[in-house]
């Protein structure tokens, strides 16, 4: 029962105070990146949108001849991701003391890219042709990258909102069993539960209507995140006269 030790490790500086706030917009995104790897994965030719390492697999299985694996597809969406990440880290540097302000930017251009791919996805006659697929690819793989950039400048512990592998890992070494004291296992789980949920609604809209519902769901999500976003910022700032 030595809970409140672990905070002081890492978490009860003022900056995290204000973490506090972002938490429930950065678990909003993690369901998000579960959705979109659902859509990108069950029908944009198996590749991830937001999970660059398993693109990288991938591509190594379709070097490699692997049935059912895109060469382009795979390059299109590490390329878009990264220039996504170009961009999510262009902005960070631009603001690196109004995290909140550069969270709630970040989801309103995520925001733009994916309302982009639902008007592609609503209005192309064939979504198995491949310009198509490679142009949804692009999109959401932009969205994602620039999340990605964003969630690393924010440097929420256990929240990058795009991958889990650290996550799972610390869950388990740092817990009582290892020797440790379970530092944000509630996080740690709420943010793996928020990727599985996202992927399992994601399957289920793709696979029972359509890649179409799966993202407008994503958009919805990320037009009430924006909102909050930018309702979290205002309060912030308002917070803050008396600084010079």
């Amino acid at each position: 029962m030595v809970a409140p030790s672990p905070p002081a490790n890492i978490a009860v500086s003022p900056k995290d105070e204000r973490e506090g706030s972002l938490l429930p917009l950065l678990f909003v995104l993690t369901v998000v990146t579960g959705l979109v790897d659902a859509v990108s994965y069950l029908k944009l030719g198996h590749v991830f949108v937001a999970n660059m390492t398993g693109n990288v697999v991938f591509l190594g299985f379709a070097v490699a001849g692997a049935p059912d694996f895109s060469i382009p597809a795979s390059l299109v969406a590490i390329a878009a991701f990264m220039a996504g990440a170009l961009a999510g880290g262009r902005l960070g540097s631009s603001m690196p003391e109004h995290r909140t302000r550069l969270l709630a930017i970040a989801i309103l251009v995520k925001l733009v890219l994916v309302g982009a791919a639902l008007v592609v996805a609503m209005t192309a006659a064939d979504l198995e042709a491949s310009p198509v697929q490679y142009g949804l690819i692009a999109l959401l793989a932009l969205a994602m990258g620039l999340q990605n950039a964003a969630a690393r400048v924010l440097a929420v512990p256990d929240l990058t909102t795009t991958v889990l592998t650290l996550t799972l890992t610390g869950l388990a070494a740092d817990s009582t069993l290892a020797g440790g004291s379970n530092p944000r296992a509630g996080r740690r789980l709420l943010a793996t539960g928020a990727m599985f949920l996202g992927a399992a609604i994601g399957a289920l809209l793709v696979l029972k209507i359509g890649v179409s519902a799966a993202l407008a769901l994503t958009f919805t999500l990320l037009g009430l995140n924006v909102i909050a976003a930018c309702l979290v910022w205002l309060r912030t700032k308002n917070a803050q006269p008396s600084s010079p």
